[in-house]
């Protein structure tokens, strides 16, 4: 099965950094922009197949690009942020899972 989530990307001070907010804990970091958006994908096919191991669905994709910028403005702002730097960007990112059962992913 093919999934597209939308995920933050970020310049960090000393490496990049990205998320998937549809997938709580499903982070990842890299010294270099293609390293970082190799690991992310490996990082969320690796919690989507965690996930379904554990016989817990899979939460669907439903953030827009555009509602994961606003998530994550929000969540800086929670954090006393005044906003994403320029280097924050977000993009979707399609991974493809292997089917271990049908209906494992909740709508």
């Amino acid at each position: 099965m093919k999934l597209s989530y939308a995920v933050v990307f970020e310049r960090l001070p000393n490496n990049y950094g990205a998320y998937v907010p549809d997938l709580p804990g499903c982070i990842s970091t890299g010294d270099t922009w293609d390293e970082m958006q190799q690991m992310i994908r490996e990082a969320i096919v690796f919690h989507i197949e965690r996930t379904m191991e554990d016989g817990e669905p899979v939460p669907a994709p439903r953030m827009s690009a555009e509602e994961a910028m606003g998530c994550h403005t929000g969540l800086l702002a929670d954090e006393g942020v005044a906003g994403p730097s320029p280097e924050t960007t977000v993009d979707m990112v399609e991974v493809e899972i292997a089917a271990k059962s049908p209906g494992t992913v909740t709508v």
